[in-house]
């Protein structure tokens, strides 16, 4: 047979490879609803344990609400389980639309296309509006579902240094011969926090006649004075010519995405996308929450206002410790660690302490630059929080970390 035992072993020992680096990842079995306590079985067979979940992309607590869960079983009853079929032959019913119009008015743009995921819109939209006239000029740090959907397309790829305005400048000048420039941007990169300065980048595309492109994933529903994303923290509503984004974290927390934007790309998406036009399209138990959670983000700022704050407190409370924590004002708070099995031995310590975090290293971010990616919710009070630095200062006493900085821990534990 064509899978030998020749084969078998090979694989295998990749594998081993992979735990004797320390790079190995293991799940965990959670079983509760999504929410600030959560009830995990960790490692597999083991005692369930309720835990603080400092991990999830749950940032408005919007996951478990009973108003979103409630549209939920109203979307089911009514609309049914699936629609077995793609957007353009019969996969769209009107809440499809409605939610599309919904989030073109939060957003700020001018049309919205749904997308099984935001994966999938970012495979979809590069193919569906340039060609090899064109050129992508994209931040060196984007998500990898940007840098999957850049491939699949015959434009030019290039790239500016990480959030590096003068070097996208330059790249700028060096393509004025393009049919197309599109610059490509995260809104808050997920692993480090960060945001962009999309203002001066704007300020750069219509001073080179470029189209600016942001993946406001980590952002949308939250970022922002009233939610809206980075282009509203930073001024650009409006100026930003495509945004692509999720309803997987914070607007409900379950699957689907979207491209949003000018009118004339959000159509050539719907004639030429592959995995709008190949995929079947949201189910409507999902559509259903999705336009609720829409209309609560909509209707009051609280829920985002009590995230702020939290990670405010939270940040505070890391520095006062003495972690090494990457500075930004997104919920996104990564412990630097530097090393692979540092970051999965606290993990694991803190997960017996109360605290459920996972510990992030290669391929997820650069070989020497290991993390515990801490994330803030709305649904988190500040007992979670004053519960988690305990057990953080605790654990990080016994590795002897609390005060040092980068080169101190490799010194220590190497990377």
């Amino acid at each position: 047979m064509a899978y030998s035992e020749k084969l078998r072993q090979s694989y295998k020992k990749d594998l081993d490879e992979i735990r004797a680096a320390g790079l190995f990842k293991e799940e965990r079995f959670i079983r509760s609803p999504q929410a600030a306590n959560i009830r995990v079985e960790y490692p597999a067979g083991a005692p369930e344990q309720e835990v603080i979940n400092l991990c999830a992309n749950n940032y408005l607590g919007l996951s478990s609400h009973p108003e979103v869960v409630k549209a939920a079983h109203e979307g089911l009853e009514a609309r049914g389980y699936g629609m077995s079929s793609v957007r353009f032959i019969c996969g769209t019913q009107d809440i499809h639309r409605e939610l599309e119009r919904k989030l073109t008015k939060f957003l700020g743009t001018e049309d919205t296309i749904l997308f099984p995921s935001c994966m999938d819109a970012n495979a979809g939209v590069f193919e569906a509006i340039l060609n090899d006239q064109d050129v992508i000029i994209a931040d060196r740090l984007v998500h990898a579902s940007l840098v999957d959907g850049i491939r699949l397309c015959k434009a030019l790829q290039e790239s500016f240094k990480h959030n590096d305005m003068k070097h996208l400048e330059r790249k700028l000048e060096e393509f004025q011969d393009k049919r197309i420039r599109l610059i490509v941007t995260d809104g808050v990169f997920s692993m480090d926090g960060d945001v962009p300065r999309l203002d001066t980048m704007c300020e750069l595309a219509e001073k080179y006649d470029a189209m600016v492109l942001v993946d406001d994933s980590h952002a949308s529903g939250f970022m922002g004075r009233t939610g809206r994303g980075t282009h509203e923290m930073r001024g650009v509503l409006g100026k930003v010519d495509i945004i692509t984004t999720t309803l997987g974290k914070g607007l409900g927390g379950a699957s689907g995405g979207c491209v949003s934007g000018r009118a004339e790309i959000v159509e050539l998406c719907r004639q030429r996308a592959r995995p709008y036009l190949f995929s079947n399209a949201i189910p409507p138990v999902v559509v259903a929450a999705a336009n609720k959670v829409l209309d609560l983000i909509s209707a009051s700022t609280e829920r985002r206002d009590k995230l702020e704050w939290n990670t405010t407190y939270w940040r505070k409370l890391l520095t006062e410790a003495g972690f090494d924590i990457k500075e930004g004002e997104s919920p996104i708070v990564p412990v630097m660690l530097y090393n692979a099995k540092l970051a999965q031995d606290v993990a694991r310590d803190l997960y017996q302490e109360g605290i459920y975090v996972v510990g992030f290293f290669f391929p997820v971010v650069p070989k020497g630059a290991a993390r515990i990616r801490t994330q803030l919710s709305a649904s988190h009070d500040k007992a979670h929080l004053d519960k988690a630095i305990a057990a953080f200062k605790k654990v990080g006493e016994k590795y002897g970390i609390l005060g040092l900085k980068k080169d101190q821990i490799i010194a220590k534990y190497g990377s």
